[in-house]
């Protein structure tokens, strides 16, 4: 039937059994109890059944991938997920005013890795900086949203990384100063977000490479204000996280576009985003990995990351930790 929509750790059983008892409840008391437990939820695919993905195709179980999931997953057939919407492109709700289905590009990759693996993967909304701390407390076994992968997130969590994304630039329609590289921002007047890292990272590269022509750079309060300064030519182009901008210019075709640097492929000081787990869960992780490489291998990473037009994040291989700072 289809729908539509380092090495492994033994570790003890955890509380799925309670989840799960909880999920039974939610039936019978319907949006009252979501409400109760902090955030609704998403069923997404069942467990066990193939995956149809609007624009990317049919996900189908592998029974070997099933097979490295920890046991008590296995029993379950189930891997809650928490994110933090709106943040599209990597996870959106699919009807505005509703938090209880979403949307987006991580959620299409963690529906068919669940896929793969023969388990569902409900999603719930939950604040972002609650995500980390419900890990934790095992109210759910993955988070995903556009998280990067830093050290200091390794600490408490495991990364299974599924790209990367640097910073990227965007100028007007037809690129009329003729913008490639960083380089030629020498000079210019460029539009930031306030306290985002490309203030360090253009600061820095304007001391390094700029001699007398230092990049101008413009903070303001939201990404959003820097895209009218842009149109309002206030400024020559944005510097933002690569995957936001490709958002943006896919909303305002025909008015701004992103440079395509060969060098910088996933942007400038590009870092992985992950699906993250409990450290304690380090068999789930790397059956996640696993699951993860096989779409990568078989094409339906690259086409789901062609559905959202963000080819210039993908990573060719699934990797675990790969955090650059």
């Amino acid at each position: 039937m289809t729908l539509s929509i380092p090495a492994p750790v033994p570790k003890p059983t955890r509380r799925r059994g309670r989840r799960l008892a909880g999920l039974a409840a939610t039936v019978v008391l319907g949006a009252t109890a979501l409400a109760g437990c902090g955030g609704s939820e998403d069923s997404g695919a069942t467990a066990g059944e193939d995956l149809a993905i609007d624009d990317v195709g049919t996900v189908k179980a592998d029974s070997a991938l099933t097979e490295q999931l920890p046991q008590q997953v296995q029993d379950s057939k189930e891997v809650a997920v928490a994110t933090n919407a709106p943040y599209p492109p990597f996870i959106d709700f699919k009807t505005e005013g509703s938090t209880d289905e979403f949307t987006g590009l991580d959620y299409d990759i963690v529906q068919a890795i669940a896929a793969r693996l023969g388990v569902a993967a409900p999603f719930q909304q939950q604040p972002f900086d609650g995500l980390v701390p419900g890990l934790k407390a095992d109210k759910y076994d993955a988070i995903v949203g556009g998280i990067t992968d830093n050290k200091e997130r390794q600490a408490t969590a495991t990364f299974v990384d599924y790209s990367a994304s640097g910073t990227g630039i965007m100028v007007a329609d037809g690129n009329p100063e003729g913008v490639a590289t960083l380089q030629d921002l020498c000079g210019a007047q460029v539009a930031v977000q306030k306290a985002a890292k490309q203030v360090a990272l253009l600061q820095a590269f304007s001391q390094e490479s700029c001699g007398g022509s230092a990049i101008e750079v413009t903070e303001f309060p939201q990404n959003t204000d820097a895209v009218q300064a842009l149109l309002a030519e206030k400024v020559v182009a944005i510097a933002a996280t690569k995957v936001n901008l490709v958002d943006d210019a896919s909303a305002l075709t025909g008015k701004v576009e992103v440079v395509d640097d060969p060098e910088a492929p996933n942007g400038y000081e590009p870092s992985p985003n992950g699906i993250a787990f409990d450290k304690q869960d380090a068999e789930l992780a790397a059956a996640f990995q696993a699951a993860l490489q096989s779409l990568m291998d078989d094409g339906t990473y690259d086409k789901i990351l062609a559905k959202y037009g963000q080819e210039s994040i993908g990573i060719d291989e699934a990797t675990v930790d790969q955090a650059v700072d």
